[in-house]
């Protein structure tokens, strides 16, 4: 079935963005014909094939969508924030926002969002991208429920990122995964609709405004805002004019010029790879990459597909058992 194909690509999709983009992180923008590949380094010293803290942030949210938990509920909130407490503990230097979040003693979802508020009222501004990427399993728990989904990605965002542009990306961006799984359309603007007037109107001019620049001129692509842009000017100036439905190594064109962009090069590539894998499928992330990739704690790519694929079917009773053995196989 093409959307089982779409939706099990997605988590992989996006990690190897990620992976692939944390070698060139602030070392571009790169000429168009730069080769661009798995290299590892970047300010982290990332292994080859290793994707960052962005992705990494992405995996408890999967888990619990993956057994079946309402990622809406606060007491599934606690439980991811306390595997993100755990994470930053190890950790690399993940940003200032998400380090003030998530290095106090309480692990609940409660002091994680107290704390991220306290940073954003001392410095007036919390819309980094680190809220966006981790919102990729939310658009596969709630394929056939677009409202749940918009308020369960803008209450994840708000644990760590209390600015409205941060919510508004996190929904825009789930909304056009689900969107794209289910009907083969890349739009950014389907999600247009869920925000208020006011919200509507200046983020389809940003889209506008992504359409007609390229990945490299948004240079602050730390903010989620134009991470977002730089990502979708990445797939629209790579896509496939023909509209033909064969993948002409669309994801890997998509995800290369995203990476070309420079500055935060594996958020940029992971945001564009979600979608990407979204659209192509499974089978569109190069066989090299797949075999790579890997990353806290310890997963491949072959466990973020099984992820995918539990995670959009989480509502499914049938599925209960597999849910527990992929979290027991998980926390080994």
């Amino acid at each position: 079935m093409v959307q089982h194909d779409r939706s099990a690509g997605v988590l992989l999709g996006m990690a190897c963005g990620d992976a692939l983009g944390a070698g060139f992180a602030y070392a571009g923008p790169l000429p168009p014909t730069a080769p661009v590949g798995m290299r590892g380094g970047g300010g982290a010293n990332w292994a080859r094939g290793e994707w960052t803290d962005y992705t990494a942030l992405a995996i408890p949210v999967a888990r619990a969508a993956a057994d079946g938990l309402d990622l809406r509920d606060e007491s599934t909130l606690d439980l991811i924030a306390a595997e993100w407490v755990d994470w930053a503990n190890t950790a690399p230097y993940a940003g200032h926002q998400l380090d003030a979040a998530l290095s106090g003693p309480d692990p609940t979802a409660a002091a994680v969002r107290s704390a991220a508020r306290e940073r954003h009222d001392s410095v007036g501004r919390s819309a980094g991208n680190g809220c966006l990427i981790r919102t990729a399993p939310v658009a596969l728990a709630f394929l056939h429920d677009p409202g749940a989904l918009a308020a369960a990605a803008r209450g994840l965002s708000e644990l760590t990122h209390c600015e409205t542009d941060a919510g508004d990306a996190c929904v825009l961006w789930g909304l056009a995964i689900r969107h794209t799984i289910l009907t083969g359309e890349l739009d950014l603007r389907v999600g247009l609709g869920t925000l208020s007037p006011g919200r509507r109107q200046l983020w389809s001019a940003r889209i506008d405004h992504a359409e007609l620049r390229q990945p490299r001129d948004f240079t602050r692509n730390g903010w989620v805002v134009q991470a977002l842009q730089g990502a979708w000017s990445a797939i629209v100036h790579t896509r496939d004019v023909s509209d033909t439905e064969e993948d002409a190594g669309q994801y890997r064109l998509g995800v290369e010029a995203a990476v070309r962009g420079g500055g935060n090069t594996d958020a940029v590539a992971g945001i564009a790879g979600a979608l990407l894998a979204a659209r192509w499928g499974l089978a569109a992330v190069p066989s090299e990459w797949r075999r790579l990739v890997q990353g806290w704690p310890g997963l491949r790519g072959a466990d973020l597909v099984r992820l995918s694929v539990l995670a959009a079917h989480s509502q499914d009773t049938n599925e209960a058992g597999e849910r527990e053995s992929f979290r027991l196989h998980a926390v080994k």
